[in-house]
Parts: C-alpha cells; structure tokens; sequence
C-alpha cells in the first residue's frame, strides 16, 4: 500500500468548479482507495493504493471520475510522500535573508519542464516576488502574497505549456504532516 498526496487545480475557487469535501473523499473511495482524507476546500486528498499504475495514469483515473461525477475538468497532480519531503527539504529560499515562510508558495508541475523552457523564463523578473525552479516544483517567494504575484499558475502554465497548482507553505508541511500520520 502506497500513500499519495492529490492536489487539485481550481476548485472551490471564487465560487467556481464546487466540489464538497465529503463529495470528493466519497468518490476517492468509489475508486477503491484507502485511508482517504482532505485538507481545507481546496482540493487536497491524501490516500492510499495499492494497485500497480504509474502518476499518471492515477491522476488521469482521478480526473475521468471527477468529469463523469461532477461535469468539471480538473487537472489533478500527485506526490508520493518521499517526493513531499524531498520538496520540503529543497527549499531554496528557507536560509536567504528576509525569509518569511508565510510569503512561500510551491507551484506544482504536472512534469519537469524541458531545459530550455527554463532558461527562457528564468530571465523574467517580477520583484520584489522572485521564484526558483527544482524539478517538478517551483518555489514562490511573494512579497506581498499570491494574490497580487503575477507569478501565477497560468503564468507558468502558459510558459511551460503543462498544468500547474499552487499551495502555500504552510499547506505544503501539513500534507506531509497528514500523509505520514499511521490509519487505525
């Protein structure tokens, strides 16, 4: 039995896309997977499976339910709970000066862009708000917060051409939190 982390795009958002919790936990469990749990309204579920089938097809299997449950098309991606710790631990702006973990978002990606996407776009400046790209994961420092960044999800997405979700921090430590505590 493998533990994974679902973050949904866009849902529960400015009154868009609504998808209640309990809604959401019953269909992961239609899907036979266990220990099933949510975080906030955002679209977090941590749950485990056991069958043999790779992120994406997991995520597809995720999104096909979610259309035929709900009538919405909701990009969702998946961490394992090693690949959550490792992004935790890969922080690159945790021992920069003026570091405030309040002011951190983590954009996930559906994939590791392509080298030469990144280097386009590591020239973009939008300060005082500054990210680093690692991996599948882009770190966000926003100054005045994400609701004013133009560093965005559809800034990256349209950059890089793959879906993308954001969390903040503090969400980011709390799946990890949720996701290694033992089911009874």
């Amino acid at each position: 039995m493998k533990t994974f982390i679902s973050i949904l795009r866009g849902i529960n958002v400015s009154g868009q896309k609504l998808i209640r919790m309990t809604d959401l936990k019953a269909l992961y469990e239609d899907l036979n997977f266990t220990s099933v749990n949510t975080y906030i309204q955002s679209g977090n579920v941590i749950f485990a499976y056991d069958q043999d089938i790779t992120i994406k097809e997991l995520s597809g299997k995720i999104e096909n339910a979610i259309l035929k449950k709900f009538g919405y098309h909701v990009p969702v991606i998946i961490r394992t709970i090693d690949e959550m710790k490792s992004i935790i631990l890969a922080n690159p702006f945790q021992n920069s000066s003026g570091y405030i973990p309040e002011k951190l978002y983590i954009t996930f990606l559906e994939e590791k862009p392509p080298l030469a996407d990144i280097e386009k776009i590591n020239h973009f400046e939008f300060l005082p708000d500054k990210f680093i790209i690692v991996e599948r994961e882009i770190y966000l420092n926003c100054a005045a917060g994400y609701g004013t960044t133009k560093l965005s999800n559809t800034f990256f997405e349209n950059k890089f051409k793959m879906r993308a979700t954001t969390r903040n921090w503090k969400t980011v430590n709390k799946l990890l939190e949720l996701a290694t505590i033992p089911a009874f």
